[in-house]
Protein backbone atom coordinates (compact mmCIF):
# COMPACT_ATOMS: atom_id res chain seq x y z
CA UNK A 1 0.00 0.00 0.00
CA UNK A 2 1.24 3.51 -1.45
CA UNK A 3 -1.46 5.48 0.30
CA UNK A 4 -1.62 6.06 4.02
CA UNK A 5 -4.98 6.08 5.75
CA UNK A 6 -5.61 7.68 9.10
CA UNK A 7 -7.56 4.96 10.31
CA UNK A 8 -11.00 6.56 12.55
CA UNK A 9 -9.72 4.42 15.70
CA UNK A 10 -6.12 5.47 15.25
CA UNK A 11 -7.59 8.96 15.79
CA UNK A 12 -9.47 7.93 18.88
CA UNK A 13 -6.75 6.39 20.29
CA UNK A 14 -3.99 9.72 19.54
CA UNK A 15 -7.08 12.42 20.64
CA UNK A 16 -7.39 10.17 23.69
CA UNK A 17 -4.19 10.86 24.93
CA UNK A 18 -3.97 14.22 23.66
CA UNK A 19 -6.91 15.03 25.80
CA UNK A 20 -4.81 12.67 28.93
CA UNK A 21 -2.02 14.93 28.72
CA UNK A 22 -4.20 18.57 28.53
CA UNK A 23 -5.42 17.03 31.68
CA UNK A 24 -2.29 15.87 32.73
CA UNK A 25 -0.59 19.77 32.43
CA UNK A 26 -3.52 21.54 33.65
CA UNK A 27 -3.51 19.49 36.65
CA UNK A 28 0.34 20.68 37.50
CA UNK A 29 -0.78 23.87 37.17
CA UNK A 30 -3.22 23.32 40.16
CA UNK A 31 -1.01 20.81 42.56
CA UNK A 32 2.16 22.17 41.87
CA UNK A 33 4.09 22.42 45.39
CA UNK A 34 6.60 24.81 44.38
CA UNK A 35 6.32 28.87 43.51
CA UNK A 36 5.19 30.48 40.54
CA UNK A 37 3.48 27.37 39.20
CA UNK A 38 6.60 26.67 37.79
CA UNK A 39 6.03 22.63 37.56
CA UNK A 40 3.25 23.72 34.44
CA UNK A 41 5.40 25.87 33.04
CA UNK A 42 8.72 23.60 33.06
CA UNK A 43 6.66 20.46 32.10
CA UNK A 44 5.30 22.90 29.19
CA UNK A 45 8.46 24.26 28.19
CA UNK A 46 9.68 20.90 28.14
CA UNK A 47 8.08 19.09 26.28
CA UNK A 48 7.44 21.99 23.84
CA UNK A 49 11.16 22.03 23.07
CA UNK A 50 11.75 18.00 23.23
CA UNK A 51 8.95 17.67 20.06
CA UNK A 52 9.96 21.19 18.07
CA UNK A 53 13.65 19.75 18.76
CA UNK A 54 12.49 16.86 16.76
CA UNK A 55 11.04 18.42 14.42
CA UNK A 56 14.11 20.60 13.61
CA UNK A 57 16.70 17.41 13.53
CA UNK A 58 14.61 15.65 11.14
CA UNK A 59 15.03 18.50 8.94
CA UNK A 60 19.02 18.72 8.97
CA UNK A 61 18.45 14.78 8.86
CA UNK A 62 16.72 15.08 5.28
CA UNK A 63 19.48 17.91 4.50
CA UNK A 64 22.22 15.73 5.34
CA UNK A 65 21.36 12.65 3.23
CA UNK A 66 20.22 15.29 0.31
CA UNK A 67 23.67 16.91 0.20
CA UNK A 68 25.39 13.73 0.42
CA UNK A 69 23.83 11.99 -2.58
CA UNK A 70 22.65 9.14 -0.46
CA UNK A 71 19.93 7.13 -1.58
CA UNK A 72 19.08 4.07 0.99
CA UNK A 73 16.62 6.40 2.36
CA UNK A 74 14.72 7.62 0.11
CA UNK A 75 11.84 4.81 0.45
CA UNK A 76 10.68 6.50 3.37
CA UNK A 77 11.95 10.13 3.55
CA UNK A 78 7.77 10.67 3.72
CA UNK A 79 8.40 10.30 7.45
CA UNK A 80 10.85 12.67 8.00
CA UNK A 81 9.17 15.42 5.91
CA UNK A 82 6.20 14.74 8.17
CA UNK A 83 7.91 15.03 11.28
CA UNK A 84 9.86 18.41 9.93
CA UNK A 85 6.93 19.91 9.49
CA UNK A 86 6.07 19.62 12.91
CA UNK A 87 8.06 22.78 13.51
CA UNK A 88 5.16 24.90 12.47
CA UNK A 89 2.95 23.34 15.39
CA UNK A 90 6.24 23.54 17.74
CA UNK A 91 6.59 27.69 16.93
CA UNK A 92 3.21 28.23 17.97
CA UNK A 93 3.48 26.07 21.43
CA UNK A 94 6.21 28.65 22.48
CA UNK A 95 3.84 31.47 21.61
CA UNK A 96 2.37 30.94 25.21
CA UNK A 97 5.87 30.67 26.68
CA UNK A 98 6.96 34.09 24.74
CA UNK A 99 3.71 36.01 26.00
CA UNK A 100 4.24 34.56 29.52
CA UNK A 101 7.55 35.98 29.60
CA UNK A 102 6.39 39.60 28.38
CA UNK A 103 3.60 39.11 30.76
CA UNK A 104 5.65 37.77 34.16
CA UNK A 105 3.02 34.85 34.16
CA UNK A 106 5.90 32.66 35.00
CA UNK A 107 9.29 32.54 35.95
CA UNK A 108 11.36 30.22 34.05
CA UNK A 109 13.64 32.38 33.44
CA UNK A 110 15.76 34.58 35.57
CA UNK A 111 17.37 37.08 33.18
CA UNK A 112 13.90 37.97 32.01
CA UNK A 113 13.70 39.68 35.19
CA UNK A 114 14.86 43.29 34.90
CA UNK A 115 15.31 43.65 38.73
CA UNK A 116 17.28 40.52 39.27
CA UNK A 117 19.79 41.74 36.05
CA UNK A 118 20.61 44.91 37.66
CA UNK A 119 21.32 43.30 40.84
CA UNK A 120 23.25 40.37 39.24
CA UNK A 121 26.68 41.51 37.43
CA UNK A 122 26.99 38.16 35.18
CA UNK A 123 23.36 38.79 34.16
CA UNK A 124 24.29 41.76 33.32
CA UNK A 125 27.00 41.45 31.47
CA UNK A 126 24.82 38.39 29.45
CA UNK A 127 21.82 40.37 28.72
CA UNK A 128 22.93 41.56 25.61
CA UNK A 129 22.10 37.87 24.40
CA UNK A 130 19.94 36.86 27.43
CA UNK A 131 16.79 39.38 27.05
CA UNK A 132 13.40 39.18 25.98
CA UNK A 133 13.65 40.82 22.92
CA UNK A 134 16.18 38.19 21.73
CA UNK A 135 13.98 35.31 22.98
CA UNK A 136 11.18 36.55 20.68
CA UNK A 137 12.28 37.51 18.15
CA UNK A 138 15.21 34.68 18.08
CA UNK A 139 12.45 31.94 18.10
CA UNK A 140 10.44 33.49 15.82
CA UNK A 141 12.31 34.20 13.36
CA UNK A 142 14.89 31.27 13.61
CA UNK A 143 11.98 28.36 13.65
CA UNK A 144 9.77 29.99 11.26
CA UNK A 145 13.46 29.84 8.99
CA UNK A 146 13.76 25.69 9.62
CA UNK A 147 9.93 26.30 8.63
CA UNK A 148 10.05 27.39 5.51
CA UNK A 149 13.18 25.09 4.63
CA UNK A 150 11.00 21.65 5.87
CA UNK A 151 7.99 23.66 3.63
CA UNK A 152 10.00 23.94 0.40
CA UNK A 153 11.32 20.75 0.53
CA UNK A 154 8.17 18.74 1.25
CA UNK A 155 6.24 21.14 -1.45
CA UNK A 156 9.18 20.02 -3.95
CA UNK A 157 9.27 16.45 -3.18
CA UNK A 158 5.48 16.16 -3.53
CA UNK A 159 6.12 18.46 -6.87
CA UNK A 160 8.53 15.62 -8.19
CA UNK A 161 5.76 12.92 -7.87
CA UNK A 162 3.31 15.26 -9.63
CA UNK A 163 5.46 16.74 -12.46
CA UNK A 164 9.03 14.57 -12.52
CA UNK A 165 7.80 12.31 -15.67
CA UNK A 166 11.20 12.44 -17.09
CA UNK A 167 14.60 12.23 -16.47
CA UNK A 168 15.10 16.03 -17.33
CA UNK A 169 11.98 16.22 -14.44
CA UNK A 170 13.51 14.41 -11.97
CA UNK A 171 16.72 16.35 -11.81
CA UNK A 172 15.39 19.64 -11.67
CA UNK A 173 13.05 18.77 -8.78
CA UNK A 174 15.68 16.83 -6.76
CA UNK A 175 18.86 19.54 -7.92
CA UNK A 176 15.99 22.13 -5.86
CA UNK A 177 15.97 20.09 -3.16
CA UNK A 178 20.09 19.85 -2.89
CA UNK A 179 20.11 23.58 -2.95
CA UNK A 180 18.05 23.85 -0.52
CA UNK A 181 19.56 21.48 1.70
CA UNK A 182 23.00 22.65 1.17
CA UNK A 183 21.87 26.19 2.22
CA UNK A 184 20.22 24.58 5.34
CA UNK A 185 23.03 23.19 7.04
CA UNK A 186 24.95 25.95 8.33
CA UNK A 187 21.67 27.50 9.31
CA UNK A 188 20.82 25.00 11.37
CA UNK A 189 23.68 24.50 12.84
CA UNK A 190 24.83 27.93 13.59
CA UNK A 191 20.68 29.05 14.86
CA UNK A 192 20.09 25.68 16.71
CA UNK A 193 23.05 26.28 19.13
CA UNK A 194 21.34 30.31 19.64
CA UNK A 195 17.84 29.08 20.51
CA UNK A 196 19.23 26.09 22.37
CA UNK A 197 21.28 28.32 24.50
CA UNK A 198 18.49 30.67 25.30
CA UNK A 199 15.91 28.00 25.64
CA UNK A 200 17.23 25.41 28.24
CA UNK A 201 20.90 26.55 28.85
CA UNK A 202 19.83 29.99 30.28
CA UNK A 203 17.56 28.04 32.62
CA UNK A 204 20.68 28.04 34.56
CA UNK A 205 22.24 31.52 33.33
CA UNK A 206 24.95 31.45 35.47
CA UNK A 207 26.45 28.59 33.65
CA UNK A 208 27.54 27.66 30.36
CA UNK A 209 28.83 25.12 28.44
CA UNK A 210 30.42 25.40 24.76
CA UNK A 211 28.89 21.62 24.37
CA UNK A 212 26.06 22.46 25.13
CA UNK A 213 24.92 22.62 21.20
CA UNK A 214 26.32 19.24 20.17
CA UNK A 215 25.09 17.76 23.34
CA UNK A 216 21.61 18.77 22.86
CA UNK A 217 21.36 18.19 19.26
CA UNK A 218 22.32 14.88 19.78
CA UNK A 219 19.65 14.31 22.41
CA UNK A 220 17.47 15.41 19.88
CA UNK A 221 18.80 13.47 16.79
CA UNK A 222 18.94 10.20 18.84
CA UNK A 223 15.10 10.46 19.66
CA UNK A 224 14.34 11.50 16.01
CA UNK A 225 15.52 8.17 15.15
CA UNK A 226 14.12 6.31 17.46
CA UNK A 227 10.36 7.32 16.95
CA UNK A 228 11.18 6.63 13.38
CA UNK A 229 11.91 2.91 13.63
CA UNK A 230 8.99 2.49 16.33
CA UNK A 231 6.70 4.21 13.37
CA UNK A 232 7.95 2.91 10.83
CA UNK A 233 8.23 -0.98 12.79
CA UNK A 234 4.34 -0.26 13.47
CA UNK A 235 3.25 1.20 9.83
CA UNK A 236 4.79 -1.95 8.24
CA UNK A 237 2.89 -4.16 10.33
CA UNK A 238 -0.24 -2.88 8.97
CA UNK A 239 1.11 -2.84 5.53
CA UNK A 240 2.78 -0.08 4.48
CA UNK A 241 6.29 0.72 3.25
CA UNK A 242 6.83 -3.05 1.91
CA UNK A 243 9.98 -1.96 0.46
CA UNK A 244 11.45 -0.95 3.38
CA UNK A 245 13.65 -3.93 4.52
CA UNK A 246 16.04 -5.26 7.80
CA UNK A 247 18.49 -3.45 5.55
CA UNK A 248 16.86 -0.29 6.33
CA UNK A 249 16.12 -1.21 9.77
CA UNK A 250 19.93 -2.17 9.81
CA UNK A 251 21.37 1.45 9.04
CA UNK A 252 18.75 3.35 11.23
CA UNK A 253 19.93 0.86 13.78
CA UNK A 254 23.44 2.27 13.18
CA UNK A 255 22.63 6.01 13.26
CA UNK A 256 20.73 4.93 16.57
CA UNK A 257 24.09 3.10 17.69
CA UNK A 258 26.88 5.51 16.77
CA UNK A 259 24.62 8.55 17.98
CA UNK A 260 24.69 7.16 21.24
CA UNK A 261 27.89 6.84 21.55
CA UNK A 262 28.42 10.50 20.38
CA UNK A 263 26.09 11.38 23.26
CA UNK A 264 27.83 9.35 25.80
CA UNK A 265 31.17 11.22 24.06
CA UNK A 266 29.64 14.51 24.70
CA UNK A 267 28.08 13.30 28.45
CA UNK A 268 31.40 12.55 29.31
CA UNK A 269 33.40 15.45 27.82
CA UNK A 270 31.14 18.19 28.85
CA UNK A 271 31.01 16.72 32.71
CA UNK A 272 34.99 15.84 32.78
CA UNK A 273 35.89 19.28 31.46
CA UNK A 274 33.91 21.45 33.39
CA UNK A 275 34.58 19.14 36.83
CA UNK A 276 38.38 18.94 36.93
CA UNK A 277 38.69 22.70 35.35
CA UNK A 278 36.84 23.62 38.96
CA UNK A 279 35.83 27.22 38.05
CA UNK A 280 32.84 28.17 40.17
CA UNK A 281 30.03 29.35 37.74
CA UNK A 282 30.68 25.96 35.64
CA UNK A 283 30.65 23.36 38.28
CA UNK A 284 27.58 24.64 40.18
CA UNK A 285 25.51 23.16 37.13
CA UNK A 286 26.89 19.77 38.30
CA UNK A 287 26.90 19.89 42.10
CA UNK A 288 23.43 21.22 42.00
CA UNK A 289 22.38 17.86 40.12
CA UNK A 290 24.91 15.63 42.04
CA UNK A 291 23.15 16.74 45.04
CA UNK A 292 19.84 17.06 44.81
CA UNK A 293 19.16 14.82 41.72
CA UNK A 294 21.48 11.89 42.06
CA UNK A 295 19.42 9.27 40.58
CA UNK A 296 18.33 11.22 37.76
CA UNK A 297 21.88 12.20 36.83
CA UNK A 298 23.26 8.50 36.53
CA UNK A 299 20.16 6.83 35.15
CA UNK A 300 20.57 9.28 32.69
CA UNK A 301 23.74 7.70 31.48
CA UNK A 302 22.26 3.85 32.31
CA UNK A 303 19.49 4.52 30.07
CA UNK A 304 20.47 6.31 27.30
CA UNK A 305 24.03 4.64 27.02
CA UNK A 306 24.70 1.65 28.79
CA UNK A 307 21.04 -0.46 28.17
CA UNK A 308 21.14 0.55 24.56
CA UNK A 309 24.76 0.23 24.02
CA UNK A 310 24.41 -4.11 25.10
CA UNK A 311 21.25 -4.54 23.41
CA UNK A 312 23.04 -2.35 20.12
CA UNK A 313 26.32 -4.07 20.48
CA UNK A 314 25.34 -7.37 18.26
CA UNK A 315 25.05 -6.56 14.83
CA UNK A 316 21.82 -9.03 14.22
CA UNK A 317 20.15 -7.20 16.73
CA UNK A 318 19.99 -4.32 14.52
CA UNK A 319 17.97 -6.19 11.87
CA UNK A 320 15.25 -7.73 14.82
CA UNK A 321 12.73 -5.76 15.38
CA UNK A 322 12.33 -7.06 19.16
CA UNK A 323 15.63 -5.52 20.03
CA UNK A 324 15.09 -2.54 17.92
CA UNK A 325 11.87 -1.67 19.69
CA UNK A 326 13.08 -1.91 23.32
CA UNK A 327 16.08 -0.03 21.98
CA UNK A 328 14.26 2.53 20.69
CA UNK A 329 11.56 3.13 23.39
CA UNK A 330 14.49 3.39 25.84
CA UNK A 331 15.98 5.78 23.79
CA UNK A 332 13.39 8.17 23.17
CA UNK A 333 11.99 7.85 26.98
CA UNK A 334 15.72 8.40 28.18
CA UNK A 335 16.27 11.23 25.94
CA UNK A 336 12.91 12.93 27.05
CA UNK A 337 14.41 12.41 30.89
CA UNK A 338 17.57 13.55 29.69
CA UNK A 339 15.98 16.99 28.71
CA UNK A 340 14.05 16.59 31.98
CA UNK A 341 17.11 17.36 33.58
CA UNK A 342 18.31 19.77 31.82
CA UNK A 343 15.37 21.94 32.40
CA UNK A 344 13.62 21.43 35.73
CA UNK A 345 16.58 21.77 38.36
CA UNK A 346 17.20 25.43 36.76
CA UNK A 347 13.56 26.31 36.79
CA UNK A 348 12.78 24.74 40.24
CA UNK A 349 16.25 26.92 41.61
CA UNK A 350 14.84 30.12 39.57
CA UNK A 351 11.51 29.99 40.97
CA UNK A 352 12.40 29.84 44.57
CA UNK A 353 14.89 32.41 44.19
CA UNK A 354 12.14 34.76 42.06
CA UNK A 355 9.59 33.65 44.94
CA UNK A 356 12.51 34.57 48.27
CA UNK A 357 13.02 37.90 46.00
CA UNK A 358 8.89 39.24 45.86
CA UNK A 359 8.46 38.32 49.79
CA UNK A 360 11.56 40.62 50.47
CA UNK A 361 14.07 37.86 50.81
CA UNK A 362 17.95 37.32 49.72
CA UNK A 363 17.44 35.77 46.58
CA UNK A 364 20.97 34.86 46.01
CA UNK A 365 21.41 33.89 49.31
CA UNK A 366 18.20 31.27 48.65
CA UNK A 367 19.88 30.17 45.62
CA UNK A 368 23.04 29.62 47.31
CA UNK A 369 21.31 27.33 50.17
CA UNK A 370 19.38 25.63 46.88
CA UNK A 371 22.35 24.36 45.37
CA UNK A 372 23.48 22.87 48.72
CA UNK A 373 20.38 20.73 49.44
CA UNK A 374 16.50 20.83 48.39
CA UNK A 375 14.02 18.86 49.53
CA UNK A 376 11.83 16.04 47.18
CA UNK A 377 9.14 17.38 45.04
CA UNK A 378 6.86 15.68 42.95
CA UNK A 379 7.77 16.65 39.17
CA UNK A 380 11.06 17.99 39.76
CA UNK A 381 13.11 15.53 41.77
CA UNK A 382 11.44 12.64 39.48
CA UNK A 383 8.72 12.65 36.80
CA UNK A 384 5.62 12.25 38.45
CA UNK A 385 2.32 10.49 37.04
CA UNK A 386 1.51 14.11 35.22
CA UNK A 387 5.05 14.14 33.94
CA UNK A 388 4.36 10.89 32.75
CA UNK A 389 0.82 11.51 31.01
CA UNK A 390 1.78 15.08 29.71
CA UNK A 391 4.91 13.44 27.76
CA UNK A 392 2.30 10.86 25.95
CA UNK A 393 -0.30 14.03 25.33
CA UNK A 394 2.49 15.70 23.25
CA UNK A 395 4.24 12.69 21.71
CA UNK A 396 0.36 11.76 20.65
CA UNK A 397 -0.17 15.15 19.64
CA UNK A 398 2.80 14.75 17.64
CA UNK A 399 1.59 11.50 15.95
CA UNK A 400 -0.97 12.60 15.05
CA UNK A 401 0.12 15.40 12.92
CA UNK A 402 2.58 13.21 11.35
CA UNK A 403 -0.62 10.60 10.31
CA UNK A 404 -2.38 13.63 8.70
CA UNK A 405 0.67 14.50 6.59
CA UNK A 406 1.34 11.24 5.71
CA UNK A 407 -1.92 10.93 4.61
CA UNK A 408 -1.53 14.18 1.44
CA UNK A 409 1.08 11.83 -0.42
CA UNK A 410 1.91 8.98 -1.52
CA UNK A 411 4.31 7.22 1.17
CA UNK A 412 7.16 6.11 -1.71
CA UNK A 413 8.12 9.02 -3.53
CA UNK A 414 7.80 7.42 -7.16
CA UNK A 415 9.73 9.58 -9.55
CA UNK A 416 12.78 10.03 -6.89
CA UNK A 417 15.66 9.39 -8.90
CA UNK A 418 17.18 7.59 -6.12
CA UNK A 419 14.09 5.45 -5.94
CA UNK A 420 15.81 2.23 -7.56
CA UNK A 421 18.67 2.27 -4.75
CA UNK A 422 16.47 2.51 -2.11
CA UNK A 423 14.81 -1.05 -3.92
CA UNK A 424 18.08 -2.86 -3.69
CA UNK A 425 19.62 -1.21 -0.41
CA UNK A 426 21.42 -4.02 1.27
CA UNK A 427 24.02 -4.38 4.05
CA UNK A 428 26.87 -6.76 3.50
CA UNK A 429 27.23 -9.36 4.61
CA UNK A 430 23.54 -10.68 4.99
CA UNK A 431 22.28 -12.83 2.60
CA UNK A 432 19.10 -13.48 3.25
CA UNK A 433 16.99 -11.75 0.80
CA UNK A 434 17.74 -11.61 -2.86
CA UNK A 435 19.65 -8.23 -3.10
CA UNK A 436 21.61 -8.78 -0.01
CA UNK A 437 22.69 -12.72 -1.99
CA UNK A 438 23.67 -10.39 -4.60
CA UNK A 439 25.88 -7.86 -3.12
CA UNK A 440 27.53 -10.68 -0.53
CA UNK A 441 28.48 -12.71 -4.45
CA UNK A 442 30.40 -9.59 -5.74
CA UNK A 443 31.95 -9.28 -2.00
Amino acid sequence: MNQFTFEAKQKTFLLGFMILGVLCLVLSYFVDSEPMHVRFWSNYLHNTVFFTGIAGISMFILAAFTTAWAGWHTGMKRVWEAFSLFLLPGLLLFIPIIIGMWGHWHHLYHWADAHAVEADPILKGKSGFLNPVWYTFGTLIIVGTWYYFAFKNRQLSVAEDADGQGVADNYWHHRKMRIYAAIFLPIFGFTSAAVIWQWVMSVDAHWYSTLFAWYSGASWFISAMAITILMMIYLKGRGYFENVTDNHLHDMGKFLFAITIFWTYMWFSQYMLIWYANIGEETIYFRHRLDNYRPLFFGNLIINFVLPFFILLRNDNKRKYGPMAIAAILTLFGHWLDFFLMIKPGTRLTAIEAAAEHAGGHGAEVAAEGHKFLSFAAGFSMPGLLELGIFLGFLAGFVYFVFKQLEKAALVPANDPYLDETMHHSVWPYPEDGHGAHDAAHH
